[in-house]
């Protein structure tokens, strides 16, 4: 057996995430390979969610539509997903329930957990038991996540747990489990959101502000968690409005400052971006994606934004938009924004989506060593008496920054258009040189693209392109149709804007046929292809009803297309 996917069903409030994240947790401990969907409606109670887990001892890259193990804690749970339960599943329900299975786990929730609020407790112990995990991690991580509520409180978990296991022991095996790798420990379960906050923290972040939005909110919160210890000034803003404004005030002031938020909260943020385009601050900006529009399916997945981040902000001024594909890219990406916006002085951006932000992944600690140094403003100009901010510099574009306060020299700046010295000007001649400057910065950014990730077969029948979190389920289904005896490969954009079409075009024109996968209704990745390099696609799989790509949706379209 090469994977198991695992699905946790019920009600918010019924502690399934809970159940979900100590075994997702366990399973790393245990050396496995893993990845989190999560899927939860835009409620406070009530309502079906699910928590789906798929793990194994070789890398897994993406969640797939079969179900190997159904936990049901809700009534609807079997109903929901028995028609994708896999020829393999196990389902876990309880002794009351009204399902017709051949391999089933009938659990006496109420004897076993003794009090209703212990029956999450009764999930963990019965679930990790059929999948085979040692009863010792979760015991450690029981003790971890309930030790600040007293000692008693663990116990009674424990207990609750030893319970279970011993009911699942005496039920025989119904399911056979992968064996865990030899050498997959030492890792850390990682979130897409988590990864984007460390590297933030890497690349020397010291202010954050926000207002919060799903599925942008835990980007901050991680970073709150480490904010004391790490330096870092955290502000949770009025509104949108508010919070942009204050991270250019607090990049005018020296600070490396990012705000994060969703598609309704950029939107509001557009006035302020377009501010920062203008002064020529760095600001990292995280967009974390999910349909619209208006507030759409707030806790749904999609990649509807990338037009409004290209396109965001009246007149013209550059900016990179940054889409990693996995949470390791998510922290190497992001440390990349914060170099990229110091350097070049421009806004940056760093698209995530629901689906990524909420996928751990299991990896081992990052790399600080190997990380590039991100260049900072210039604290003391030679001569302070002759320093303009906005000084020409026909090569770049790019002018000496200087902070005020802990520079001699005076540092102006104006909303407006302005001359090099920053004061306010209606100087046509000097607006053309000021714009064609700010222009220049592109022409860097341009040098500076990444080239996208290549994956498969080197002259392929097939090629899929993707960005974003699409990677994974790309990367498997070329897995698949190389398997079955097809040339195929994928190639992956971690940077979606300025494209090098150097970088790509070659690929697409060896290819027999490429094939745009993303995640909106419009094909707004194979739009700005074409705009960019002349190559068009019109071949696509798209996906928008909330939900992650898998595997076998991309070869369910690939077929549609035939």
């Amino acid at each position: 057996m090469s994977d198991v996917t695992i699905c946790i069903g019920g009600e918010a409030g019924q502690g399934l995430v809970t159940v979900g994240s100590l075994i997702t947790k366990a399973l790393v401990r245990a050396g496995y390979e893993i990845n989190v969907q999560q899927d939860y409606l835009s409620r406070i109670r009530g309502g079906h969610n699910t928590y789906r887990l798929r793990f194994g001892p070789e890398p897994v890259r993406c969640p797939r539509e079969a179900v190997d193990v159904l936990v049901c804690l809700a009534k609807e749970t079997f109903g929901l997903f028995k028609e994708r339960l896999s020829d393999r599943a196990v389902v876990v329900a309880g002794d009351d329930a009204a399902i017709e299975w051949p391999r089933a786990f009938r659990v006496p929730f109420r004897d076993l957990a003794g009090k209703p609020i212990f029956e999450n407790t009764v999930a963990l112990g019965v679930l990790a038991s059929a999948i085979c995990l040692d009863i010792a991690l979760l015991e450690e991580l029981l003790r971890e996540t309930f030790g600040r509520k007293g000692g008693e409180v663990v116990d009674q978990n424990i207990a609750v747990l030893r319970r279970a296991f011993a009911w699942k022991e005496q039920q025989g095996e119904l399911f056979a489990c992968p064996a865990p790798p030899e050498a997959g420990r030492g890792r850390m379960a990682v979130s897409g959101n988590e990864a984007i906050a460390l590297g933030a923290l890497a690349a020397g972040c010291n202010f954050v502000s926000f207002y919060p939005m799903t599925p942008a909110t835990s980007v901050p919160l991680t970073i709150i968690a480490h904010a004391q210890k790490m330096g870092v000034v955290v502000e949770q803003a009025e509104d949108e409005i508010a919070a942009v404004n204050m991270a250019v005030g607090a990049s005018y002031a020296g600070a490396r400052a990012m705000t994060a938020t969703s598609g309704g909260g950029f939107a509001l943020m557009v006035e302020g971006i377009s501010l920062a385009g203008m002064l020529e601050q760095p600001l990292v900006v995280v967009l974390a994606m999910r349909p619209g529009p208006a507030t759409g399916l707030p806790t749904r997945t999609e990649q509807g934004d990338l037009n409004l981040a290209l396109y965001a902000g009246h007149g013209e001024f550059p900016r990179a938009i940054l889409a990693p594909g996995t949470a390791g890219q998510c922290f190497a990406l992001t440390h990349r924004a914060f170099c990229q916006a110091e350097q070049w002085q421009s806004p940056v951006f760093v698209l995530t989506d629901q689906y990524q932000a909420d996928c751990y992944t299991a990896l081992p600690p990052f790399d600080l060593a190997g990380l590039p140094t991100a260049s900072g403003p210039l604290l003391a100009p030679d001569d302070p008496g002759t320093y303009e901010r906005f000084a020409w510099n026909e090569e770049s574009g790019v002018s000496p920054r200087a902070v005020p306060g802990l520079s001699p020299a005076l540092v102006v700046v104006d909303s407006d258009e302005h001359t090099p010295d920053g004061h306010i000007t209606e100087d046509l001649d000097v607006r053309v040189r000021m714009q064609d400057k700010r222009a220049r910065k592109l022409c860097g950014l341009f040098a500076d693209a990444l080239p996208p990730e290549f994956y498969g077969d080197e002259t392929p029948g097939m090629l899929l392109a993707c960005w974003g979190s699409t990677r994974g389920a790309a990367f498997e289904a070329v897995d698949r149709l190389r398997a079955d005896g097809l040339s195929a490969a994928a190639l992956h954009f971690g940077q979606v804007y300025p494209l090098n079409p150097a970088h790509f075009l070659p690929l697409f024109e060896k290819a027999g046929r490429v094939v745009i996968v993303e995640g909106n209704q419009g094909g707004q990745f194979a739009a700005l292809v074409q705009r960019e390099s002349g190559f068009r696609i019109t071949d696509m799989v798209l996906r928008y009803d909330g939900l992650p790509f898998t595997p076998e949706y991309i070869l369910a379209g690939l077929r549609a297309l035939s």
